[in-house]
């Protein structure tokens, strides 16, 4: 019976992990939640790497691991989302709503298309960029709104986009020293905010970077296409 146990427990570390990431994110709905917004975001961040680094260490990936994993980030960031929108108010939480649906429909093309998003996700760009923006927002004591808006908006498009973006820094994580590294830096501006300025940056000009060329690239396909057929 325990060795039954134990292995059920051991095959299912990995899905333990993913419902572990979402689990304290609705503390964001209690009364003085949102102070935690940035902790929380880390947290999700290295549950959601931790998941899938031990599915794959252990040898214990599955269809059923991966659509648990799928789902459990579509509810991770859109808690995420929603609660910065209603924190912030306004016309922010009409653009939650809509970064919210980019979410929703990146996930449903997960599973009726089979797009498989190795080695980090959009929905994931985009918790970061909020992270970053809430912690300079703090450093020069303004009003985020405006530029959450930019950032909700931006990423509601590049959420449903199915083309890979090249040279987001998320791509250079490709073992445990570089992923460790990498979560490590999310933990650091959080201790030391101003860094924020220069990994915040970092994160944003490659993403623009990204985000121009896979748009540029996709018009001149279809251009190239438009094209063709007339001819």
């Amino acid at each position: 019976m325990f060795k039954l146990a134990g292995t059920y427990i051991y095959k299912n570390c990995a899905n333990l992990l993913s419902l572990l990431g979402v689990a304290p994110l609705f503390i964001l709905f209690q009364e003085g939640g949102f102070q935690y917004i940035i902790p929380l975001i880390i947290y999700n961040n290295i549950l959601d790497d931790l998941d899938g680094f031990i599915a794959k260490k252990l040898k214990i990936r599955s269809q059923y691991g991966s659509n648990l994993d799928n789902i459990c980030d579509a509810v991770a960031h859109s808690i995420i989302v929603i609660s910065v929108g209603i924190h912030f108010g306004g016309i922010l939480t009409l653009f939650s709503v809509v970064a919210v649906s980019s979410i929703i429909l990146r996930i449903t093309n997960r599973f009726e298309l089979g797009y498989d998003f190795e080695g980090g996700t959009q929905t994931n760009e985009l918790m970061r960029h909020i992270l970053f923006v809430i912690l300079i927002s703090e450093l020069g004591e303004f009003n985020p709104s405006s530029i959450l808006a930019l950032v909700f908006m931006l990423n509601s498009i590049s959420m449903l986009i199915t083309i890979p973006f090249p040279f987001m820094l998320v791509h250079f994580t490709n073992n445990p020293t570089s992923l460790t590294l990498f979560n490590l830096s999310l933990i650091l501006v959080f201790l030391v905010k101003p860094l924020s300025y220069i990994f915040g940056g970092a994160f944003f000009l490659t993403y623009i970077y990204s985000f121009i060329k896979v748009i540029l690239e996709e018009v001149m396909r279809i251009t190239k296409l438009a094209g063709s057929q007339k001819i």
